[in-house]
């Protein structure tokens, strides 16, 4: 009888095929389901925060302000992550983060009750929130692919980015239709319990030890992966690539501004296109987690996702139909997502286990440093030439820098058969 139940919770080498290869695996299922129910809540929590900066506000600026707050936390902490992620137990720093981000959340929902709430209160808790998520995302990251054997790591990776991306169409379109009958509040308080799913995960799972973690937090551990990238040049091409095209095809900082001044459709069609990237992402993460496995060729089609990102991006910057905008945003969270999934695939793939922490943090400041630097750079584009043209010039500057990634990046070009 213990033997059989042992079976079921470890399976014997599910088929390399299978879409749901990972979510055989007990440690993995958990992290994955708490992780849906999380960031469900924290979409929801950053749609809601865009939307009442806009109605305090009225500013393109202010807008792009949040990524200012985000990103400079990034940048500040996140190598020192890393460190932590590879020098102490994952699952222990996640507990720490996750419950200081369920913190940050009841306090926005206690400002926000009592109208104490103000601008500059937003930004705070949106830096301590960053911060957190510095020390949290190289830890979460890191421990995806102990999870799994490595033969599995694209399916998991694929089930992560399709999980996130439903938690993405879910949290937004929850989030528009409760701050129209309950208030942003409301979405503030379910985020913060929503923390509780993750917490619970992370606590009963039981991850492998690794193995060669760096011994102690120093300046020389932190340094330790920015060598590796630097002796790793398809790495350093696929991150600064990722900067690149995020850095000037972001458009969600400005969602608040189609929503109410060009497309006319309030807070819940302002839900709906928040959740559109996401509803794309979520078909071509299914698509990558049966067919990912089998793609051979992973440097030519990030090429060509990233482009195709960055042409859905200037055509919904031109876009003055509702239904048109839902199709184009929905085109570049599919593309985007295929680039991301394979960038990642990659870059575990060539990462060894006692560096995957710190490999994540410096990967960070790529992944969300372009995005958050692109919106304050369209929030103030923005403001002096309107939403629309910000986002077209976004898309056609993402478009020119791959294109010189393309030509310039002869292994990015060339770069096959990583899975293994």
């Amino acid at each position: 009888m213990k033997q059989g139940a042992r079976r079921s919770e470890t399976p014997d080498q599910p088929s390399d095929h299978t879409a749901f290869a990972a979510l055989h695996y007990r440690d993995f299922r958990l992290f994955w389901c708490g992780g849906i129910v999380s960031l469900a809540g924290t979409q929801m929590q950053q749609a809601a925060i865009a939307w009442q900066i806009y109605l305090l506000a009225h500013s393109p600026v202010a807008l792009g302000l949040i990524g200012l707050f985000r990103v400079v936390p990034i940048i500040a902490f996140s190598l020192w992550g890393g460190v932590l992620a590879d020098t102490i137990d994952r699952r222990r720093l996640l507990l720490i983060t996750q419950s200081a981000l369920l913190l940050l959340s009841a306090s926005l929902t206690v400002l926000t009750l009592t109208g104490a709430i103000g601008l500059w209160m937003i930004y705070v808790l949106t830096a301590c929130a960053a911060t957190a998520t510095a020390f949290d995302s190289p830890a979460r990251q890191a421990l995806v692919p102990s999870l799994v054997p490595r033969r599995h790591l694209t399916n998991a990776l694929s089930l992560n980015s399709t999980g996130l991306q439903v938690a993405l169409v879910i949290g937004p379109s929850l989030a528009g239709v409760l701050i129209a009958t309950f208030g942003v509040a409301s979405v503030y308080l379910i985020d913060a319990i929503t923390f509780l799913a993750v917490l619970a995960a992370v606590y009963v799972i039981r991850p492998p030890v690794v193995v060669g973690a760096a011994p102690r937090v120093s300046v020389g551990a932190a340094i330790e992966g920015l060598k590796f990238m630097r002796a790793t040049p398809i790495i350093m091409q696929l991150m600064v690539l990722d900067f690149a095209a995020t850095f000037f095809g972001s458009a969600t900082a400005l969602l608040p501004i189609f929503a109410r001044d060009i497309l006319h459709v309030g807070s819940q069609g302002y839900g709906l296109l928040y959740a559109a990237p996401a509803a794309g992402a979520v078909l071509a993460g299914v698509a990558l987690a049966f067919f990912g496995a089998r793609i051979r060729a992973q440097g030519p089609v990030i090429l060509v996702a990233v482009a195709a990102y960055a042409c859905f991006t200037v055509l919904f910057g031109a876009s003055r139909a509702f239904p048109l905008s839902l199709v184009l945003l929905a085109g570049t969270g599919a593309s985007d997502t295929v680039s991301m999934i394979l960038r990642q695939t990659v870059r575990q793939g060539l990462t060894p286990d006692a560096l995957r922490g710190r490999m994540s943090s410096v990967n960070m400041i790529f992944f969300m440093g372009g995005p958050q630097l692109g919106e304050l750079e369209a929030g103030f584009v923005a403001r002096s030439f309107g939403a629309p043209f910000s986002v077209v010039l976004g898309g056609a500057g993402a478009l020119v820098a791959t294109f010189a990634m393309a030509v310039s990046a002869r292994s990015l070009r060339d770069l096959r058969n990583i899975h293994r």
